[in-house]
């Protein structure tokens, strides 16, 4: 482009620099060479400015400002740091002038050479630069460079900064989706059709995994409401901190779980939630993502929630553990407060691999429960690995939990112990699913402290175990399996082999010894041809002592609370589902019927039934043979909940519902730890739904 039609507006240009805060001597061209110390660093700006001048070749139609971020070096090499320009041809124009400046004397201090950092304005068209340093007349000559060479200047670095417009990334990220059974279902029919490489029993699920099936962007901009003001915008659609840069972008979210509601009979007025907490999240290119969510809270429930609370209370005078969630202190003189924070790390270097460094919870299934690990317990640290490739999703948490029995208290400090877990899907073909699972706890006992023999993350934990020594820790062998019919009916099971004697087994004497869990369960993906409506029966049994252990420091549990299903051992339980969802619209529908073998726990009758899963398996067992589920004081359990709602913003998942739970609890004999109930609990609240809260005990 000719010169003619260049003019060269540096009338508003400034070279900012920050050659180390010290620095007295700016970097020389030949032609400042003879420059007093007090006209060197004007000389200096004003070559640049000629420099770039004489040499920029706008690209065509372009018109626009134009900021670079560079330095001299201490050889006196020219380098640009940064451009902010908004032509992508302009900015490779911008570098390749900065790299052809010729190489000057460098900045010096104390008569050291050093490097010198500037920031550099110009506008195109271009104009001369020794234009605009001719005065007018009746003018004051202009100076074309403000000089702050010294410490006491700013950068403008910060100020510089282009922001692009959020487009939620967190779509295609490897970000997870916080498990919740309501925000699950709305895409639970799309990873489950007949031919899909997916697998299902793995959660939490993250973002990329699922927008391989299922649009979850597009499904909620299809929600979006039309609001003009910030405020409609943030309450109705919108994260309330949103900021994506180049390659990194992260969100900011107030979290509430706030509910009130009536509980009978009792003597206390109401129940009530008090939530309040923050959330961010975010990525920094498509390798890490990262996620932060810290509550605080405080509650009263329904009788029997509170007394399961506090019947898993820890030591050291907390009044309960809120299940699900953690240790509880008391809050004035009826209620509980009780924090809780959950973080990750996700570092995924290709499409096959990511690593994950956590404080949360995980679940393996394809059901509402899970006999091989639950995310109804209390977050717990964490560090995994998921393999993903050909037909296979490979799986290793290596985890580290806490008992918090006064028996394993020590100086105020609850005892530790490590579970290591494999868990391997396998898509056999377009309808069959089998997953393989293993795991082994161990304790700090002995001194053994983290067993190095279990990081290996192909390896059969079993016989691992057994070669440290069977005593010292408890392994599980797990199986999964789902069988799809169609794309809208699928069959899913797990069995849990905890232990077992294959004589014992033969002899059909129903040993104590044969300690097994199965799970078996149907789910109709928009039943009866009305979309979105899904229905689901699950069946449970386990035998008793399923999930204890000799030691009890190395049973199945973290907090007082099963890993596994959250009734622990010696229970059986059938439970039916409904959901149904339409735009922002939600309801749901479960009934559980149960019976549990419980102890009697009166000095006429003190022993372990196995339904405790916090007692040794060789504490006073009543018999060896003949062991059946149920046994002990049976009892009946049989549970309503019912929930509708309405999603106030799809991004942050806030929604505001009604809730109802019947339970009736009804044991063969009551005594003083076990009495007969029946509850009424009716609820309204406003809760962001980022993890699943259990009330069916």
């Amino acid at each position: 482009m000719k010169k003619a039609i260049l003019l060269f507006s540096l009338f508003g240009a400034i070279l900012y620099g920050n050659a180390q805060s010290y620095s007295q001597n700016p970097p020389l061209f030949p032609n400042c060479a003879t420059a007093s110390e007090q006209e060197a660093q004007s000389c200096f700006d004003r070559e640049v400015q000629r420099f770039v001048y004489q040499n920029y070749k706008a690209p065509e139609k372009f018109q626009g400002t134009i900021i670079v971020l560079f330095e001299v070096n201490d050889q006196g090499k020219f380098k640009p740091l940064y451009i902010d320009c908004s032509d992508e041809k302009a900015t490779e124009e911008t570098k390749r002038v900065f790299d052809a400046l010729p190489q000057v004397k460098p900045a010096t201090f104390s008569g050291k050479p050093t490097y010198a950092k500037y920031t550099l304005r110009f506008t195109v068209p271009l104009q001369n630069p020794d234009d605009l340093a001719k005065p007018k007349e009746n003018e004051a000559p202009k100076t074309t460079a403000a000089t702050v060479f010294n410490k006491d200047v700013e950068l403008k670095e910060l100020d510089s900064m282009v922001y692009q417009k959020f487009s939620q990334p967190q779509y295609e990220s490897r970000l997870n989706i916080p498990i919740s059974h309501q925000m699950y279902s709305t895409f639970d029919w799309a990873l489950n059709k007949v031919g899909a490489n997916s697998h299902t029993s793995s959660k939490p699920y993250s973002f990329s995994e699922v927008s391989n099936y299922y649009n979850m962007r597009e499904v909620n901009e299809k929600q979006m409401i039309a609001k003009k003001s910030w405020w409609g915008r943030k309450l109705w659609n919108e994260d309330l901190v949103a900021i994506q840069g180049d390659d990194y972008w992260f969100t900011l979210n107030p979290v509430f779980d706030l509910q009130a509601g009536v509980n009978t009979p009792s003597k206390k007025e109401f129940t009530y939630v008090n939530t309040r907490g923050i959330q961010i999240r975010g990525g920094l290119g498509k390798e890490v993502n990262f996620s932060a969510t810290i509550f605080e809270s405080q509650g009263r429930f329904a009788d029997y929630f509170n007394n399961y609370a506090r019947s898993i209370a820890p030591s050291g005078g907390n009044p309960a553990t809120i299940p699900g969630v953690g240790i509880a202190k008391d809050f004035k003189t009826d209620a509980f407060d009780f924090p809780m924070a959950e973080a990750y790390i996700n570092y995924a270097p290709g499409k096959h691999v990511s690593f994950q460094l956590g404080h949360g919870r995980n679940f393996i299934g394809d059901g509402y429960r899970s006999l091989l690990l639950t995310d109804g317990v209390s977050p717990y640290p964490y560090f995994k690995i998921n393999t993903t490739f050909w037909k296979i999703k490979y799986t290793n948490l290596y985890t580290w939990m806490k008992d918090t029995r006064p028996e394993a208290t020590v100086d105020g400090t609850y005892a530790t112990k490590f579970v290591a877990s494999h868990y391997l899907s396998w898509n056999v073909n377009s309808r069959l699913n089998l997953g393989f699972f293993e795991s082994v706890v161990w304790s700090k006992q002995n001194d053994r402290g983290f067993d190095m023999s279990f990081v290996n993350p192909i390896i059969f934990y079993r016989a691992v175990e057994f070669s440290s020594s069977s005593k010292s820790g408890n392994a599980l062998l797990g199986l999964t399996g789902k069988y799809k019919f169609s794309n809208s009916i699928n069959l899913y099971g797990q069995f849990l082999l905890d232990e077992f004697s294959l004589g014992e087994m033969r002899s059909g004497k129903r040993s104590w010894k044969n300690k097994f869990a199965y799970q078996m369960g149907l789910k109709y993906y928009n039943a009866f041809d009305v979309n979105n409506l899904t229905l689901q029966l699950e069946y449970n049994f386990i035998r008793p002592y399923v999930y204890s252990h000799s030691n009890v420091l190395t049973n199945y549990g973290n907090s007082n609370q099963s890993l596994g299903h959250q009734w622990g051992g010696n229970t059986q339980e059938l439970i039916a589902i409904a959901r149904y969802v339409k735009g922002r619209y939600y309801a749901s529908a479960k009934l559980h019927y149960g019976i549990r073998g419980l102890d009697y726990n009166t000095t006429d009758n003190n022993y372990n039934y196995g339904g405790n899963i916090y007692l040794s398996y060789n504490n006073e067992r009543p018999f060896n043979e003949g062991v059946v589920v149920g046994q002990g004081n049976k009892t009946t359990i049989m549970i309503a909940d019912i929930q509708a709602g309405y999603t106030l913003n799809p991004t942050t998942n806030l929604k505001v519902f009604a809730n109802f739970i019947y339970r009736n609890f009804n044991p063969t004999t009551v005594t003083a730890a076990v009495a007969d109930s029946s509850t009424s609990w009716f609820t309204l609240g406003i809760r962001t739904d980022i993890f699943n809260w259990y009330f069916d005990y």
